[in-house]
């Protein structure tokens, strides 16, 4: 029996897909489902992470929605043949860049953003021509229900197909020969996706996490600052791999950050956020009780509060903690928010220097030499500065990380370009021949220093 992946080689095959005009046909059609299918996704957020209509707008189907509308607008500007320049030593002739989708490419998504990080990379790999599998996430499961509900109505599975199941599911995703994979998730799982892509030379593109620091300098506005990062932080709970991971404050404002966090929190939820009826819950049992280890009581300054029964953990705020501390030794996915001192901003760079490159790196600060040497000595996916997460909603921008925090990048043209790949072609015309390059080799070899050492 043919596995789906077998069928959709088979699929592609037919060429199909390589039409512009039917591929801007499946974008749309997505489009108009997806508008069928809101108020039901919605729904299975909140049934997932207990996300407000307001944030599974903003932070999912908004999203969505604004690079649907991209593509649907740019595709066959994108997809052009490019000419490009020919040197005299190929006249006379035409050099071409032409688009071709990779074939099959397999997706896998993760249960924090379920509906953007599922769709995004979709509507590339629709866009550039190529057949998809789509290895959705178990721990998401009222979204994956929808999810391959409402992709199943529109495509069949030889062209879009979704797939659930538990890790053995994709571990045996992994076996199949595909031609690109698309990976979001957590570093130890992107290493497995890795080493799987590289039994069959798979091109894969990586998009991990990590810890991404914020740093506030002493001539921040901190009472901006702090809503920033508390809005930030809050977003799904802090289970965003973009989220302000700790807080790295300059001594000076240390105690006034700390104030107007708490000052700000409080504004929002109250005392307690896991009570909160709007408050994000973390994703399943298993998550909720590996978050709850990282918190040190003795160092809570604000909340610690943990909802068993609703998997909610209060906005916390952990003060004076050590580089040593367990927070500070994984990737912390959830509303948990060290914060560490430094006293000057040579000692913040040789810092983070030291620490693997973070997929999101941000600066609150008024001071503009700071901010040149930080952008210039640092490397990161990604800067925000007097911001966060905000800036990864810019679908002109690459997304992605770097070294630990991923390779390879998209959104809007960059995910374009991500899921399809250049092909030179060059077309010679009998109108003119280079005799140098049938000359005797004596000959040619006098000719040729001539033009080369000149």
């Amino acid at each position: 029996m043919k596995t789906v992946a077998v069928r959709q080689r088979e699929f592609f095959q037919t060429g199909i897909t390589l039409d512009v005009d039917y591929r801007l046909k499946q974008l749309k059609t997505l489009k108009n489902t997806l508008d069928q299918y809101d108020e039901r996704l919605i729904e299975a957020l909140y049934a997932d992470l207990n996300k407000s209509k307001a944030e599974a707008i903003m932070s999912e189907i908004g999203m969505v929605r604004d690079e649907l509308k991209l593509f649907i607008k740019n595709l066959k500007k994108w997809n052009k043949e490019q000419k490009i320049h020919t040197p005299i030593t190929l006249q006379s002739g035409q050099s071409t860049i032409y688009r071709e989708p990779h074939g099959v490419v397999l997706i896998i998504s993760p249960w924090n953003y379920p509906i953007q990080l599922t769709l995004i990379p979709l509507i590339a790999s629709i866009a550039t021509g190529n057949c998809t599998m789509l290895k959705v996430s178990e721990f998401s499961e009222h979204t994956s229900n929808i999810l391959d509900e409402m992709l199943s109505s529109i495509y069949p599975s030889e062209y879009v197909k979704v797939v659930q199941g538990d890790a053995d599911v994709g571990a045996a995703l992994l076996k199949e020969k595909f031609d690109y994979i698309f990976f979001t998730g957590n570093q130890n799982i992107g290493k497995l996706v890795m080493k799987a892509a590289a039994n069959n030379l798979t091109p894969i593109t990586l998009e991990l996490g990590g810890k991404s620091p914020c740093i506030v300098d002493k001539s921040a506005n901190i009472d901006l600052t702090a809503k920033h990062i508390i809005w930030g932080k809050s977003l799904n709970a802090g289970q965003t791999c973009v989220a302000p991971d700790y807080i790295l404050v300059h001594k000076k404002v240390h105690s006034q950050l700390v104030e107007a966090l708490k000052k700000e929190v409080e504004s929002i939820y109250g005392e307690h956020s896991a009570i909160h009826p709007e408050f994000p819950k973390i994703i399943s049992q298993k998550h909720f009780e590996r978050a709850t280890k990282l918190i040190s009581n003795p160092k809570v300054v604000y909340g610690g509060l943990v909802n068993t029964k609703a998997l909610k953990i209060d906005f916390t705020i952990m003060d004076n903690v050590l580089w040593s501390d367990r927070a500070m030794q994984e990737e912390i996915f959830a509303p948990i928010l060290p914060i560490l001192t430094y006293d000057n901003n040579d000692e913040i760079i040789n810092i983070l220097k030291e620490k693997d490159k973070p997929l999101a790196l941000y600066l609150f600060t008024n001071d503009e030499d700071f901010e040149t040497t930080f952008i210039t000595q640092l490397s990161f996916g990604s800067c925000s500065i007097n911001d966060v997460i905000i800036h990864i909603t810019n679908h002109y921008a690459p997304f992605g990380g770097v070294g630990a925090s991923g390779m390879g990048a998209y959104h809007g043209k960059y995910s374009f370009d991500t899921f399809s790949r250049e092909k030179y072609v060059y077309k010679k015309t009998n109108f003119f021949n280079n005799k140098l390059r049938f000359l005797p080799s004596k000959k040619r070899e006098k000719l040729l220093r001539f033009w080369f050492y000149r």
